[in-house]
């Protein structure tokens, strides 16, 4: 699954050689922003070398890591927060008062409810946003599109990436008491499946949620 985003194997014994505290802030911060980078062929390695002392990683302690890798997801998702403020939002109320955009059956007016809502409810999708594959990057956009609060945006971000980049930190540390180094890739693209499953269902599972709520609401109404 890695493999086919990049020559991960490559990439990962390259950070397995070269691992440290600055690379992870730099490739979380890339994993976090509009480059697709795989944020699992990060935080395991470098909690794997920090807990078993090994390699250049080995100076490395594993709450560190997790912390250095919570700020790099910050920052690349503020650049998605800000590109979307500053060129995407404008672009969006462009069409929402275009002649197609009216034919499409949108208007300025829908735009400023979307922006509304997401404002009011946003915090909530975008801590979850940061556990779904795919959704994780592109939660920063529509925040920055509704112009939602700085703070709530960074808090609820920090918190959901703390969560995440948490996960795959416990599993380099489990790794480490059962797979040898050589092993190391092939069984972090194994697990990899089943954390990628798994955001699936929480993204399932909160969709779910939301037309549960929606249908109820409409049916008390």
């Amino acid at each position: 699954m890695l493999a086919a985003i990049f020559d991960a194997s490559q990439f990962f014994q390259w950070f397995i050689e070269n691992a440290s505290y600055l690379f992870v802030f730099i490739f979380m911060v890339i994993e976090s922003s509009f480059i697709p980078f795989p944020s699992e062929v990060v935080v395991p390695p470098a909690a794997y070398l920090a807990c078993t002392n090994t390699g250049v990683g080995g100076n490395m302690n594993i709450y560190m890591v997790v912390v250095v890798a919570t700020l790099g997801a910050l920052v690349g998702a503020f650049i998605n927060y800000y590109l979307a403020l500053w060129i995407g939002r404008p672009v969006v109320y462009k069409f929402a008062d275009s002649r197609f955009g009216h034919a499409c059956l949108i208007d300025r007016a829908k735009v400023e409810k979307a922006e509304a809502y997401f404002d009011k409810h946003g915090a909530v999708s975008t801590f979850i946003g940061r556990l779904i594959p795919a959704i994780r990057q592109l939660i920063s956009i529509p925040a920055g599109i509704s112009r939602m609060n700085v703070g709530t945006f960074a808090l609820f971000t920090a918190l959901g990436a703390l969560v995440w980049n948490g996960v795959l930190a416990g599993l380099g540390y489990w790794l480490s008491l059962h797979v040898s180094p050589e092993m190391l890739f092939q069984k972090v693209e194994e697990y990899n499946k089943y954390l990628t499953w798994a955001g699936y269902a929480i993204g399932i599972l909160c969709v779910a949620y939301i037309c549960w709520n929606a249908f109820k609401k409409k049916k008390t109404e």
